[in-house]
């Protein structure tokens, strides 16, 4: 049986493996044929080893070959590619370039694995530095090469280097486009984001989901519900991709409707299959107020990973509910799943409204001692609010003081408002001066110490609050709320009158309050 006859036989037999013993064993009837010099057989078992996940053996194979060929460059650069071993993938690239003229020159299959891999490392030198590698090997024009450079340059923050590779492209596809848009949004740079969608000559779902999910990074979740909507006009039904990336907007405008129609579309698309659609519902329930149905939809979840244990524990505790949060996190450990950092944050907060002290100073040394994670400002703002709620305000002021991180102004402002429950102007003074430094500009800061200086009855110290929001002219940011009718979300902004059915809004509330005030007196008469 001849050389090539025997290859062919081993590569039908590779393509029946399914397991890593497998492969060893077939690798083991390779050598001992003297065939593992073949970099025809070298790089099936290499794209093996990528299929199972297993560089370190890709690694063993291809280091065994004495004069591997640009197949078997590729295919271990791939494989490290596609297991994010990406350091190592640039490792052997570069060792193919110094064998180059020996053995293997780079390719159009070789560059955009390389690509990939400096964009999974954030290396924006090393990646013009392969770039111009591809200028020197070519080809001159490859549309995946481009996209992957494309991708690169966008992940790495040079969207002027992106735009270069864009323009002189000779064909550009929708990855082309969607790679443009998704650094624009990854940047927050929505606008731009915006115009490249509009030119671009054919949207896929990539497309629009790409720019839902950057509409709701950036905070801009109604223009998030808008191209959500939009997407559906012109026919494209949502994937679980753009499912979960509109429902945090949901959750940010209490947009409870629209949640509750993507709850019964996931549910009749099998979209409940997938574990992180049910979080991204978990946590759009809980936050529109929907505690119960949050809790309903965590119990008929078969697998439960520490995402969703986490949001149902950070949701119980937002909700008051406390003691359930604390039983979750038991049950969570129970079940044998390791909980993180966020975990945490959600079961102090739960100690925080259940007004559990002990137990939160507790759970804060388990994070730390048992579980190996260390605080984050976070816990630290949990740990500030705990204290703080429950009277032990010294207490809080140390733990500020001692953090191994520099306090934000969220801290500060926590340690007031508990100064304001226990009326405790000596600490009061002491973060409004903290404050002061760090947002002199936010008004709420001036009113909350205005507040304990009038509970105390020290009228001279709310004159004098007064007298410093005038001289640094403070300007207090109007109160807002939102609103969901017919499935739009409408916002009412305080003195704005610019909605075109404003004045019936007050004619209403005007009755409402002539009501009021008519039934009040009836009642005073009937007494």
């Amino acid at each position: 049986m001849g050389v090539r006859e025997l290859e062919n036989r081993f590569v039908t037999t590779l393509r029946t493996c399914s397991k890593i013993s497998e492969l060893k064993k077939l690798h083991a009837h390779i050598v001992k044929l003297s065939l593992s010099q073949s970099n025809f057989l070298a790089t099936k078992m290499l794209d093996l080893c990528d299929n199972l996940g297993h560089v370190d053996y890709a690694t063993l194979i291809f280091q065994n070959l004495e004069d591997p060929n640009v197949f078997s460059y590729n295919a271990i650069i791939r494989t490290c590619t596609h297991n994010h071993k990406h350091s190592l993938a640039i490792t052997v690239f570069n060792e193919m370039l110094r064998h180059a003229m020996k053995s293997a020159l780079p390719d159009k299959f070789t560059f955009p694995s390389v690509i990939k891999s400096c964009a999974g490392i954030l290396c924006h030198r090393l990646g013009q530095q392969v770039h111009a590698q591809v200028c020197k090997f070519g080809p001159k024009s490859h549309a995946i090469t481009d996209n992957a450079l494309i991708d690169m340059y966008t992940k790495c923050g040079d969207l002027s280097g992106a735009y270069q590779v864009f323009e002189e492209m000779a064909d550009r596809d929708s990855v082309s486009w969607n790679s443009l848009i998704s650094g624009h949004a990854r940047l927050g740079q929505m606008k731009s984001a915006r115009e490249a969608f509009d030119e671009m000559p054919c949207r896929t779902i990539v497309s629009w989901t790409t720019m839902i999910n950057g509409y709701a990074r950036a905070g801009c979740s109604v223009e998030a519900l808008e191209i959500f909507r939009e997407m559906q006009v012109v026919g494209i039904e949502p994937d679980e991709i753009s499912v979960i990336s509109v429902l945090p907007a949901c959750a940010q405008l209490g947009a409870l409707e629209v949640g509750k129609w993507i709850h019964k579309y996931s549910e009749k698309s099998g979209f409940l299959k997938k574990t992180a659609v049910c979080n991204a519902l978990i946590e759009m329930y809980s936050k529109c107020g929907c505690i119960d149905e949050s809790l309903g939809l965590f119990d008929q979840m078969v697998e439960k990973d520490v995402i969703c244990w986490s949001t149902m524990i950070g949701g119980l505790a937002n909700h008051g509910k406390g003691y359930a949060a604390i039983r979750v996190f038991e049950d969570m450990q129970n079940a044998g799943v390791a909980p993180n950092g966020v975990t945490f944050v959600g079961v102090l907060s739960a100690c925080v409204h259940a007004g559990l002290w002990k137990e939160g100073l507790r759970y804060f040394d388990v994070m730390r001692v048992d579980h190996h994670l260390e605080p984050e400002i976070e816990h630290y703002g949990c740990l500030v609010d705990l204290l703080g709620r429950c009277g032990r305000l010294h207490q809080a002021l140390d733990t500020i003081m001692t953090m191994p991180m520099q306090p934000d102004s969220r801290i500060w402002n926590t340690l007031l408002s508990s100064c304001r429950i226990h009326r405790n102007l000596e600490i009061a003074a002491v973060a409004m001066e903290q404050l002061l430094e760090l947002e002199p500009e936010e008004s709420g800061n001036y009113v909350l110490l205005a507040n304990i200086y009038a509970e105390l009855g020290k009228w001279e110290g709310v004159s004098n609050v007064r007298k410093l929001i005038r001289s640094n002219r403070i300007k207090k940011t109007p109160g807002s709320s939102l609103i969901e009718v017919n499935n739009m979300v409408q916002e009412f902004v305080s003195g704005d009158h610019s909605k075109p059915f404003s004045q019936d809004v007050f004619l209403i509330l005007e009755g409402l309050t002539l009501h009021q005030t008519t039934t009040s007196d009836f009642m005073e008469f009937g007494e």
